[in-house]
């Protein structure tokens, strides 16, 4: 089956722009721009709205200096206004060659806006397409508001088209610009269009209002659209526009039928990018380009994964640039753990691998995902506690910290069957804490050792809720031994740290160990 090709423009720098609170600079946009065209490969952008600013003004100028030395001149577009000569001058001074004129696509949109009979519009149209056509800029036209126009005042759209694709026009623009069509109508209105002028070039340009872009698009291209307008991470005024990567995918794997000239491997990149430029956050869920759409945190299809691929589909990661991960949770299972363990090169005998996987299933139920850079910490502090016999259990402690008041700690220890119970103020909460500790020790006649050296670490990342390893040397017997304690916590995991140099030094009133390992 031959396929039909399908024009894609990119308008994340015009209408993407209009994202609240999303300003791009001169030197972003042409950043952006070159992604596009040379790496991404869409086969146009629109990239600014002419007479908006004069940062807009140079930020056009920069584009079209390097888009008029790599050849891409004919492929920048820029959004004009019926006004006369101004907005075509503005152009010519900014060095852009394609216009995409706006111009009303409904009747209420004539009537309460410009106030004008479809005549008297028609006539400033054609006067800015004529001067245009002059001045050596080629025209596509934007019927604003295209989609209630259909529904409402079809036969205005229809009286447009007739006088529309009388002049020197290139492509016509059809807009949902509120959002508000439904997949069954945007079939039905791009198909009673396209029948109606064969001859002429018809472009899809969907918005996300009800969250149905990509379902419209869809619709449109079996109705016999020509192109699509799209945007990066779907940006655009208020819920965005039709998103250039998950379209893609669609067009790809569900509609063979279609082929654009965009490169995938390039889609996760040109997204990232542009999260950066514009300070907007991408969803982690977000198809295609979202952190976590390739992490699989089940442990049962980490299982399948490995038996037979079983929970794979056509989305593959690597297509967009990307890999498969398997998340550490609460559900994760031990297949998810393997696969990890595997990628770092760790092999553990099922005993070892049933008690990491019983650590990281309770760390799961306090903190969402443990990540594979906590593992290594985890492996540590899991064969840490197996060496040492646990007699000494800190059953419970309460640490207050308040604004001029120094911290405190009240801890209850249990030594065998015996509990004590003491409170401590200090210069810190963990400090609070050992001195509380210190209380209980002195009663029973035993000094604790001395705290040597204190070092805290957390797995790479910066992640607010990263697991902390707290390793504290202490001095028992004239040697130095070395304990661990792991959790979201760092003062908890220097409790559990000091927990086992308890265990270490054994049971008051019982003989005492001295290691000679570091633990």
């Amino acid at each position: 089956m031959t396929s039909r090709y399908i024009e894609i423009m990119d308008t994340t720098l015009r209408d993407g722009e209009q994202t609240s609170g999303v300003s791009f600079s001169a030197s972003e946009k042409l950043t952006i721009a070159q992604v596009l065209l040379q790496e991404v490969k869409v086969d146009r952008i629109e990239v600014a709205s002419a007479r908006v600013s004069e940062g807009e003004f140079q930020a056009v100028k920069k584009i079209t200096s390097w888009a008029s030395e790599n050849g891409f001149l004919d492929k920048i577009e820029v959004l004009t206004f019926v006004d006369g000569t101004a907005s075509i001058q503005w152009m010519l001074d900014a060095g852009a060659r394609v216009m995409n004129l706006l111009t009303k696509g409904s009747l209420n949109h004539l009537k309460h806006q410009l106030k004008k009979t479809p005549g008297e519009h028609f006539e400033d149209i054609r006067s800015v397409i004529e001067q245009a056509d002059a001045s050596g800029i080629a025209c596509n036209v934007y019927l604003e508001d295209w989609s209630n126009g259909m529904r409402n005042s079809p036969e205005y759209v229809y009286q447009s088209l007739d006088f529309l694709t009388t002049l020197p026009v290139k492509r016509i623009l059809l807009p949902d610009t509120l959002g508000i069509l439904t997949p069954s109508e945007s079939y039905a209105f791009v198909k009673s269009v396209v029948e109606r002028y064969p001859q002429h070039h018809f472009e899809f340009h969907a918005h996300n209002d009800y969250d149905l872009s990509v379902a419209n698009v869809m619709e449109a291209l079996r109705a016999g659209a020509h192109g699509l307008h799209l945007t990066v991470n779907g940006m655009g005024e208020r819920t965005g526009n039709a998103p250039l990567a998950s379209t893609i995918a669609v067009l790809n794997d569900l509609m063979p039928e279609f082929r654009t000239s965009v490169n995938e491997r390039s889609l996760y990149t040109v997204s990232k990018l542009v999260e950066t430029f514009s300070g907007i956050r991408i969803p982690a869920n977000k198809p295609i380009v979202g952190e976590s759409v390739f992490t699989q945190t089940a442990g049962i299809h980490a299982d399948g994964d490995k038996k037979n691929n079983l929970y794979f589909s056509k989305l593959m990661p690597e297509r967009f640039g990307r890999q498969r991960l398997y998340a550490l949770g609460k559900t994760s299972g031990k297949a998810n753990i393997e696969n990890n363990l595997r990628d770092l090169g760790i092999t553990l005998s099922d005993a070892d691998l049933k008690k990491v996987t019983q650590r990281i299933i309770e760390l799961g139920d306090r903190k969402e995902v443990v990540t594979p850079d906590d593992l290594p910490y985890i492996i540590s502090d899991i064969l840490d506690s197996d060496t040492i016999e646990e007699k000494v259990v800190i059953v419970n402690y309460v640490l207050t910290h308040s604004k001029n008041l120094k911290p405190s700690a009240t801890l209850q220890i249990q030594f065998g069957e015996e509990v004590f119970e003491e409170n401590a103020q200090g210069d810190g909460q963990y400090d609070a804490f050992m001195n509380a500790l210190k209380k209980i020790y002195i009663k029973k006649g035993i000094s604790l050792p001395m705290l040597t050296d204190y070092t805290v670490r957390i797995p790479p990342g910066g992640k607010t809720d990263a697991l902390c390893e707290t390793i504290i040397t202490w001095e028992i017997n004239g040697k130095e031994v070395k304990t661990r304690g792991l959790d979201s916590d760092q003062t908890f995991s220097a409790i559990m740290a000091t927990q086992k140099m308890l265990n270490l030094i054994g049971v008051p009133d019982q003989p005492k160990l001295a290691p000679e390992i570091l633990l």
